[in-house]
């Protein structure tokens, strides 16, 4: 077995490549770039070498400083994680030639399958059913066009060497197939140093599942189930479950035995993933195959029970697989939930900047259920706006679906994030639609569901009630704490009144409070709800159990009460006494101001080019600048007819959220 392994990737991944190794008693080396020195998975790592800028293409894509580390240290194989150099035909090529162990598929696989034109026509030769397409290499924006044309709209206009939603655009018309290849040709170069594009039609309503495999180097391969994985936005997932609810045995094992055959016919070896849409009859298409480690990879660990970072470690070794197909079973319901630094208030954009609250949930494993958090960030550290945005990705497992989802739901309200904007609302919102709940997903799910974009969620009427009864018990508690006078027992508190008005959700509700030592029964509209916590003021995360069930809340004082978020609702909550809530209608409400005449920097980001100069103008829709964050290019659209008045900014200038690019008449 390997003594030392090269990471050549970094955050969660490299993390959780660490953790495996560690486990397996093998060392590791992290490298860094300079935006990288204080990284949690430096700090994990036995030893760690610095190999450049922050810019991934000067840092964690350039194969020769890779090499250099690997030299430096010693290291006698290499994992790659999933992108940067993890499907680089070329990086493997240099491992097998300075005789480095690359713990991942053989060069001629990566060539094959890592290339999307490639991948597409070697399944089509097999036999396997694929998408309609253009597979050639496009010139140009109007070639692009052509082709979208004669395919029909809708279409994906795709990266070659692409992957995790970078340089991936759906074009309905010819100026978003003009607009979406020049977006997707510059991500992919930014992101891949390879810019190659094509186009294959858009399936509509369809269901997006991948099926795991994991193939030795004695012949064997398996197939390791399903992931569901169509909650995606800008077609990257958001959240994903294994197994799919859609799939009955017989699709499942017939989509498991075709990407056996896929791997086969191009000599794969480690952990890959086909992947496939689906429509609505369970036809199945390839979509294509990653020949890598995917990020979603520990729902499919939670089921199996298998290290897929451990097998690809042995793999690479010469071991043969441990186990058979027909020793893969499935094992109850697991969900993964990814954290990102995206605002869903804001249209999901980027966000940077300093994580000053960062506390997950409890890691667990027991009988009735698992909690489990990969992550690459710690609290005090920075979210960069060189890399990809994820955080963490939360997951739950247990015995059924609705159980796991369940506890997701908790797992996600204990969750606490601060200091940048993050997609923790919308992630716990999307585990109480009714639509997830029943399993009628497709990859359209997002787009149609929230149209408008996410406003934070409306809870139902009875979750509202439980939580006014809960905030009116926090508040005797800190009331309790507010009127007691130093030096005196607790049985001679002065009285605190029993009644009290909650404002909440636009609503006011009376209650009435009567406590013992073991908590407060709150009375609203004639029922008692009883309510027990430990919480103190000052806490910033309020367990409490009402009538029994389980209520988590982020808390944070507010005046005249709190601010209280769970399951995707953001509440100011108010709790007064009834004269003074009688009063406080009568105060006015303070509106925010108009920028209405302003195009402002929705996150922190790169200006890549500006379209419209002083005196243009513009009509609703059309594109007004294009701002690039976290290896993502945003087209910023007008929203109405206007006449530009100035621009403020120009290309290759890093600006702030809400600095104004464009001001109008």
């Amino acid at each position: 077995m390997f003594e030392k392994i090269l990471i050549a990737n970094r955050g969660e991944i490299a993390c959780r490549v660490i953790k495996t190794a560690r486990k397996m008693g093998i060392k590791t080396v992290a490298v860094y770039s300079d935006a990288d020195r204080n990284a949690l998975h430096v700090k994990m790592a036995d030893e760690a070498v610095h190999i450049g800028p922050a810019p991934a293409n000067q840092s964690y894509i350039v194969i020769d400083k890779i090499m250099a580390a690997i030299r430096q240290t010693g290291a006698q194989a290499v994992h790659p994680g999933y992108g940067f150099l993890s499907e680089n035909m070329k990086f493997a090529q240099a491992l097998e030639a300075e005789g480095v162990a690359f713990i991942g598929p053989p060069s001629p696989a990566i060539e094959a399958m890592g290339d999307k034109i490639t991948s597409k026509k070697i399944a089509q030769e097999a036999g396997v059913s694929t998408v309609p397409g253009y597979m050639g290499l496009i010139a140009d924006a109007e070639e692009a066009v052509r082709i979208s044309t004669q395919i029909g709209y809708p279409v994906m206009i795709k990266a070659s060497a692409g992957g995790g939603g970078k340089g991936m655009r759906i074009a309905w018309n010819d100026q978003e197939a003009r607009e979406g290849f020049e977006s997707s040709k510059n991500e992919a170069a930014n992101s891949f140093g390879d810019d190659r594009i094509f186009i294959e039609k858009f399936v509509t309503q369809p269901r997006h599942i991948e099926i795991q495999v994991l193939a030795d180097q004695h012949g064997n391969c398996v197939y390791l189930h399903e992931r569901e994985c169509s909650i995606q936005r800008r077609n990257q997932k958001v959240i994903e479950e294994a197994p799919s609810p859609f799939l009955d045995a017989a699709t499942r094992k017939a989509m498991g035995e075709q990407a056996c055959a896929l791997a086969c016919a191009v000599g794969y070896t480690s952990a890959g993933t086909v992947e496939f849409i689906v429509d609505a009859e369970r036809n199945f298409y390839f979509l294509e195959m990653n020949t890598r480690l995917q990020v979603e990879h520990p729902v499919t660990e939670l089921i199996t029970g298998i290290d897929l970072v451990e097998q690809m470690i042995r793999v690479a070794d010469g071991e043969p697989l441990p186990f058979a197909q027909e020793d893969l079973k499935i094992n109850g319901w697991a969900i993964e939930s990814r954290l990102y630094a995206e605002d869903p208030y804001r249209n999901f954009l980027p966000s940077i900047g300093r994580l000053t609250r960062y506390r997950p949930p409890a890691e667990m494993a027991e009988a009735s259920h698992v909690i489990r958090n990969d992550t690459g960030v710690f609290e005090g550290g920075e979210i960069s706006m060189y890399y990809d945005p994820m955080i963490a990705k939360l997951c739950t497992w247990a015995p059924t679906r609705g159980e796991a989802i369940g506890q997701m739901r908790l797992a996600l309200d204990e969750f606490e994030v601060e200091g940048i904007g993050h997609n923790l609302p919308f992630l716990s919102a999307v585990m109480d639609h009714p639509k997830f709940i029943s399993g009628d997903i497709s990859t359209a799910f997002i787009a149609q569901e929230y149209p408008e974009g996410f406003t934070g969620a409306t809870l139902p009427e009875a979750e509202i009630t439980r939580i006014a009864a809960a905030a009116a018990a926090m508040h005797r508690v800190a009331e309790i704490r507010r009127t007691r006078i130093s030096g005196r027992l607790d049985n001679h508190e002065r009285h605190v009144g029993e009644n009290w008005v909650v404002t909440l959700a636009g609503q006011e509700i009376p209650v009435r409070i009567t406590a013992d030592k073991q908590g407060s029964t709150v009375e609203i509209a004639g029922a008692k709800l009883r309510c027990e916590s430990d919480w103190l003021p000052g806490q910033s995360l309020a367990r409490i159990s009402v009538d029994g069930s389980p209520l988590v809340m982020k808390v944070d004082r507010i005046p005249s009460g709190y601010r209280l978020r769970l399951r995707g609702a953001d509440l100011k909550t108010q709790i007064r006494r009834p004269r003074a809530a009688e009063l406080a209608r009568l105060m006015p409400e303070k509106l925010p101001p108009d920028t209405s005449k302003f195009l402002l920097c929705p996150m922190p980001g790169l200006v890549v080019r500006v379209n419209v100069a002083a005196g243009d103008e513009v009509q609703e829709g059309q594109a007004l600048a294009t701002v690039e964050a976290m290896k993502m290019e945003n087209i910023l659209r007008a929203e109405k007819k206007a006449v530009v008045k100035s621009v403020n900014a120009a290309a290759g200038e890093s600006l702030k959220v809400d600095d104004v690019i464009l001001e109008f008449e």
